[in-house]
C-alpha cells in the first residue's frame, strides 16, 4: 500500500496518484520523486561524493565485507523474502549484491539525492529506484524487509526515520541496519562524511525498540581492525587534519595487497558472527529487528 504524503490517505500500490486528493507523483531525471524539494539539500551528504565512490566500492575491502555480512543476514533472518526496500541506496552497490544473491525478490532503492540514483540504475536497471526523504516514506505495510546501511547516522531525526520504516514494513517485517559505532572513534572523516553521530549499542537499541521493533540480533563488526582504526582516527583529530584537508577517497583507495589483507582479517569477524558470536566492540554495528507493534499513523 502507498501513503499519500499530501493528505495521509492509504491506497493501493498500483495507483500512481492519490485517489483521495489527486496528488500526483513528479518525475525528475527519470526517477519518481517523492520529495523533490529535498533533492538538492546536502546537509546529510555530499552528492558529488557519489562519482568518487562508485568505482571504488566493488574493490574496497570494507564495502565487500559489509555486503557479505548483509547478504548473510538476509539469508539467516529473512529467508524467502519477496520484497525489500533499501533506504539511502547511494550508488546501488549493496542492492547489486542482494540482487545477485536473491534474483527472485522484488527490490527497490531510495535515495534523497538523484545523483546517486543514476549510478544505481546503471548497476541494476531492473530495480525500482525512487527519490525519497526517509523522514517521510510514502508506503504503508508494503515491504517484507527494509534496509538502511550506514544511513541513519546522517540524519538528525533518526527516531522519525525508524518510525517511518516501521510503518512501511508489513506485519512481522524485518529491519536491517548498519551504523558506525563508538563516539570515541569520531574524527575529521566523520565530519567529511556529514555524520551526525556515531552510535553506541544501548541507546540505539532503545530507539529501535521504541519504534516498535524486537531486536533479533545485534553485533559489532570491523572488530579485528579496531585498534588500527582507532590509531588512524586519532591521527585525524589533529588541527593539521581539518575537514577540508581530509581525502576520504584516498582512505578507500588503498594498495591491493593491503586491501586483500584487511578483507581476510575481517573474514574472521564474519566467521564469528555466522557462528552466533556477538562482538562487543567494532567500528560498525549490525542490527536485525522484527516489527512487532503496530504504531498509529501520523
Amino acid at each position: 500500500m502507498k501513503k499519500c504524503l499530501a493528505c495521509g490517505a492509504i491506497y493501493p500500490s498500483l495507483n500512481e496518484n492519490c485517489p483521495t486528493c489527486s496528488a500526483t507523483l513528479e518525475i525528475h531525471d527519470g526517477f519518481p520523486s517523492h520529495a523533490p524539494a529535498s533533492s538538492e539539500v546536502a546537509d546529510g551528504f555530499k552528492p558529488s561524493y557519489f562519482a568518487e565512490l562508485a568505482p571504488l566500492e566493488a574493490r574496497n575491502f570494507w564495502f565487500r565485507v559489509r555486503n557479505r555480512l548483509i547478504v548473510w543476514a538476509l539469508g539467516k533472518y529473512c529467508g524467502g523474502f519477496q520484497s525489500l526496500l533499501e533506504i539511502g541506496c547511494g550508488t546501488g552497490y549493496v542492492l547489486s549484491g542482494i540482487a545477485n544473491a536473491y534474483p527472485g525478490a522484488r527490490l527497490y532503492g531510495s535515495e534523497i539525492f538523484p545523483a546517486g540514483l543514476k549510478f544505481a540504475a546503471a548497476r541494476q536497471p531492473s530495480i525500482g529506484f525512487m527519490q525519497m526523504d526517509a523522514r517521510a516514506i510514502p508506503y504503508f505495510e508494503e515491504f517484507e524487509v527494509i534496509g538502511a546501511f550506514d544511513v541513519l547516522e546522517h540524519i538528525e531525526e533518526d527516531t522519525k526515520v525508524l518510525a517511518e520504516m516501521h510503518q512501511a514494513l508489513k506485519p512481522n517485517g524485518l529491519l536491517l541496519l548498519t551504523v558506525p559505532q563508538h563516539p570515541w572513534l569520531w574524527s575529521s572523516v566523520d565530519d567529511y562524511a556529514c555524520h551526525v553521530q556515531r552510535y553506541e549499542a544501548r541507546p540505539l537499541h532503545m530507539k529501535v525498540e521504541a519504534a516498535g521493533f524486537d531486536i533479533l540480533r545485534s553485533t559489532s563488526f570491523v572488530s579485528s581492525l579496531l585498534p588500527l582504526m582507532f590509531v588512524s582516527r586519532l591521527l585525524k583529530r589533529s588541527p593539521s587534519n581539518a575537514t577540508d584537508r581530509v581525502d576520504a577517497v584516498a582512505e578507500l583507495n588503498i594498495s591491493p595487497w593491503l586491501n586483500s589483507l584487511f578483507e581476510k582479517i575481517l573474514g574472521v569477524d564474519l566467521a564469528l558472527i555466522r557462528n552466533g558470536i556477538d562482538l562487543p566492540l567494532g567500528g560498525s554495528r549490525l542490527i536485525v529487528a522484527k516489527k512487532t507493534i503496530q504504531k498509529p499513523l501520523g
